[in-house]
């Protein structure tokens, strides 16, 4: 049987690792051709397979993202869906424990990465999209709708990608659907930012220190990004989503309907 994605074409953003590389093995073993872009060339090569191209680059450079459109166009002959996905975590670095200099440099890497990196590749993507009628498919978070996800720096930013799929899906209606994935927490290699000292710094070691029932109603469920793919396939799956545009599907555990886990978060100052 052939899977939900046969004959498509995605270009990932951020697929050497984590939710990224997850997506892209799942689109190849739904039948999809697929390109996948990063900084780190040996992430890249782990993701194996005959229908894979891959593109080392930064998602802050308009350059690289325009050849790697032009490239997965030339190898694999359109694109189909672009899943808009590299990003940074700021540890939930709170207000408290930033100075003014940590913000003006944190604050422009982190958005210049989560979001700006975002806008940069739908416009190098969008004119191939228009002529398959194809999609985009954000990565988004939790920290897109509520708080305490994030520090300031990164839940402003995932508030900025919400905003910038609903508008994305306006502006590109009817030719190319928006739509995004809010996912709950994963235990991956996903990094910090550079500027405040957080680079070499994994969230997969935060997972390991952890201990105790996570404060989400799904409580037993998976934090294997490959647990959180489905939602991606739907979406870039035309023939599935054909009338979903402007939409966030929440992979989150249930935070939504938790509530805040405790009254305050300033009641140790």
């Amino acid at each position: 049987m052939s899977g939900w994605l046969q004959g498509y074409v995605a270009l990932i953003t951020g697929g050497g690792s984590g939710i990224g590389r997850a997506v892209a093995e799942r689109f190849l073993a739904e039948g999809a051709s697929v390109t996948v872009l990063g900084r780190d060339a040996a992430q890249l090569d782990q993701v194996t397979g005959d229908r894979v191209h891959r593109v080392t680059a930064d998602v802050r450079d308009s350059d690289a993202l325009h050849a790697a459109v032009a490239e997965t166009v030339e190898c694999f002959g359109k694109l189909d869906t672009l899943v808009a996905n590299a990003g940074v975590w700021d540890y939930q670095r709170q207000l408290t424990r930033l100075s003014g200099k940590d913000i003006d440099a944190a604050f422009d890497e982190i958005f210049s990465i989560n979001v700006k990196g975002y806008l940069l590749a739908a416009e190098a993507a969008w004119p191939e999209l228009v002529k398959t009628r194809g999609s985009i498919v954000m990565t988004l978070s939790n920290s897109s709708f509520y708080v305490n996800g994030g520090g300031p720096l990164y839940t402003a930013s995932k508030h900025a990608c919400l905003g910038l799929m609903r508008e994305l899906a306006y502006e590109l209606a009817p030719k190319v659907r928006v739509n995004g994935v809010a996912c709950g927490g994963m235990n991956t290699d996903l990094r910090g930012p550079e500027t405040l000292a957080l680079g070499d710094r994994s969230i997969a070691a935060s997972f390991a220190k952890q201990q105790g029932t996570p404060p989400i109603p799904l409580h037993d469920s998976s934090t294997d990004p490959r647990d959180f793919t489905a939602p991606y396939v739907l979406l870039a799956a035309r023939e599935q989503s054909g009338t979903i545009t402007g939409h966030a599907i929440s992979a989150d555990g249930g935070i939504g309907v938790r509530g805040f886990a405790r009254a305050a978060g300033g009641d140790h100052l």
